[in-house]
């Protein structure tokens, strides 16, 4: 595709939008068509150029523009845009780069405006940086200038299309059958489950695979800065999600908020997204009041550092005794599952361990499942190497 003409064929369709008075897909499509066979008789391309020229065109007029044809991909799981020339995109785990670029920054900077506007954001150079999601779930993190330094940046971590429950994970061998039956238990003992792992390990998609466990009597309410999770088997589900501050600094709803309000609405169950401020103190609190059996995720490189994150998240809230903060974690989470992206790009448990109390104001804990070899297996089982690598 001639890249030039591209551009031409593009600023043509607009001049001749503008004397429409609607610009419903349906009309968006006949002008391409009629302006693309005019170019076409003047110059001739061939019928695949013809068909990617209409493509694009109208990618750039009514969807994401260069990065639509990433955004169909299913087995693209993560886009990222560096600026209008430099796109990267995970697949199968692999990161790629995408070899088209936008025309021009100000092209980008109308996609980033388009992606905020529809779930009423903003972003600007006074609030640069911002969460927003997609209309599928997808999230979007967006940074601008001037903390971005070479342009807009643009992060989407793609929502899947098909709702992965525990069941699709041992599928995929993300975790083994008896570890799946396992957490199906606890959740329906109202265990409370604290998921852990890197940027990109798979915690979201672990969290949403945990609401097949969720009896369908509980009232569920979840709380995140952007709606991702999707418990589609939970009949009486409310979902929050935070708000950024006006212009003027006034009206934002945080995490904390949210926790707050949602105690009013007699929970059974309280879902936080992710843990990542003094929340983890209103988390923990609600946990040791009565509201056993919630989940929450959190960044952390292991179960250990989870609970030393955690006790550092807690701080930032409140200045408590070290013991008092460490009674309550150890009171409040049952289980931590410890999920990770490994080299070959496959995520899967990596880990599962109990908190099983205090000793020496010391977090007592101890595996239940661990990855040996590259096999999950239950804790104290006896590994055959030989066979645990001829499985791999």
């Amino acid at each position: 595709m001639n890249q030039e003409q591209y551009r031409s064929l593009r600023q043509q369709v607009l001049q001749e939008m503008e004397s429409y008075d609607d610009s419903s897909e349906e009309t968006i499509r006949r002008v391409i068509s009629q302006v693309v066979a005019t170019e076409e008789e003047h110059y001739g391309f061939s019928y695949d150029d013809w068909q990617e020229y209409e493509i694009n065109l109208f990618n750039s007029l009514k969807k994401y523009d260069v990065i639509e044809e990433l955004m169909e991909d299913p087995e693209v799981t993560e886009v990222m845009i560096n600026g209008p020339f430099r796109i990267f995109y995970e697949k199968k785990g692999q990161l790629h780069v995408f070899q088209k670029t936008f025309d021009s920054r100000e092209r980008l900077q109308e996609i980033i405006e388009q992606i905020v506007g529809e779930h009423n954001r903003r972003v600007n150079t006074k609030c640069p940086i911002v969460d927003s999601r997609l209309p599928d779930g997808s999230r979007v993190h967006i940074v601008l200038e001037p903390v971005a330094i070479e342009g807009p940046v643009v992060t989407i971590r793609k929502f899947p299309p098909e709702v992965m429950g525990l069941s699709f994970l041992v599928e995929h061998k993300s975790m083994t059958e008896e570890a799946a039956d396992f957490l199906r238990k606890q959740i329906r003992n109202r265990q409370t489950i604290l998921v852990t792992g890197g940027t990109g390990s798979g915690k979201t998609t672990l969290l949403n695979a945990l609401a097949e466990g969720i009896p369908k009597q509980e009232r569920v309410i979840t709380i995140e800065d952007s709606a991702e999770l999707q418990f589609h088997e939970v009949e009486n589900l409310v979902r929050l999600e935070c708000r950024d501050a006006v212009e003027n600094g006034a009206g934002a709803i945080t995490i904390r908020d949210l926790i707050k309000a949602a105690l009013r609405m007699r929970p059974d169950k309280l879902v936080v997204g992710e843990v990542r401020g003094p929340e983890a103190l209103d988390l923990l609190q609600a946990l040791n009041t009565g509201h056993q059996g919630s989940m929450s995720s959190l960044h952390a490189n292991s179960c250990k550092d989870a609970l030393l994150r955690m006790e550092t998240l807690v701080l930032m809230a409140m200045d408590l005794p070290m013991k008092a903060v460490r009674a309550q974690i150890a009171s409040g989470i049952q289980y931590i599952v410890h999920v990770k992206k490994y080299g070959d790009g496959k995520r899967g448990v990596d880990q599962i361990v109990e908190i099983t109390g205090m000793k020496d104001e010391e977090i007592t804990w101890c595996p239940v499942f661990q990855r040996i070899d590259g096999e999950l297996r239950k804790a104290g089982e006896k590994v055959d190497v030989k066979e645990a690598r001829s499985k791999r």
